[in-house]
């Protein structure tokens, strides 16, 4: 299939995948505090899909809780919050790399259902609304097209 890009037009190209490199890019967490894999499905402005490949080498497991690892719920809020941060940062473009996307507040947390080691979570993020450097997204976690948590929550953008 041929296309009609330019360089300058292809560089500017919205991105629909980025890979764990490319997160870390965008957004200053890491191991072991970057809770998302990858950042697919972006759509600048309004949504993006993050993964969270759950493993039983988390640190958290060894007391959380040791004969039945569960993935902490707050844990699944912050991979959600992070995921947003992603589709903030890239929705802004490149003078926004670097700063930071602060938790403002967590309404309506609910969690459904147990995430254990070998799960893929899929968290899809939708921007709510977006005034200045406030955002407030729509936040929902799922294993195998099954709802396991959910929340709203806004966050600010800051410098570093």
């Amino acid at each position: 299939m041929s296309t009609n890009l330019k360089a300058t037009e292809v560089d500017m190209a919205p991105r629909t995948t980025l890979d764990v490199l490319e997160v870390m890019e965008l957004i200053p967490h890491r191991p072991p505090f970057l809770m998302i894999d990858k950042v697919e499905e972006i759509v600048r402005h309004e949504s993006a899909v993050g993964i969270k490949n759950v493993s039983i080498d988390e640190p958290f497991f060894a007391g959380h809780f040791p004969a039945r690892p569960v993935l902490p719920g707050v844990l699944i809020i912050e991979a959600m919050a992070q995921t947003a941060g992603v589709l903030v940062v890239e929705s802004l473009g490149e003078s926004e790399r670097g700063k930071l996307v602060y938790f403002m507040t967590i309404d309506n947390a609910r969690f459904r259902k147990p995430v254990v080691p070998g799960d893929q979570v899929r968290l899809e993020v939708r921007v709510q609304r977006h005034r200045g450097p406030v955002w407030k997204f729509i936040g929902e976690a799922k294993v195998d097209g099954q709802t396991v948590a959910e929340a709203t929550y806004s966050a600010m953008i800051m410098d570093d």
